[in-house]
């Protein structure tokens, strides 16, 4: 179950999303929202560069969390 924190965060990315993608565009089909989506989520997770983090992508900087807990359980 998640908390109050879990929810604001899911209310401003879901805000965000729809600013910069729905709302930009008269759209044709489903078809043609979810491949934008699809594309917008991508730049989000991978292309999107987070100063607080050294200016590069969320999902950078989970792999190098990750690596740095598996090398530390192997050298322990």
């Amino acid at each position: 179950m998640g908390d109050s924190y879990d929810n604001a965060l899911t209310e401003i990315i879901n805000g965000l999303y729809k600013a910069k993608v729905i709302r930009l565009h008269s759209w044709k089909n489903r078809e043609a929202v979810e491949l934008a989506t699809l594309a917008w989520a991508d730049w989000f997770n991978h292309r999107r560069l987070l100063e607080s983090i050294g200016n590069i992508p969320p999902a950078a900087a989970e792999a190098a969390y990750y690596r740095q807990l598996d090398e530390s359980a192997r050298a322990a």
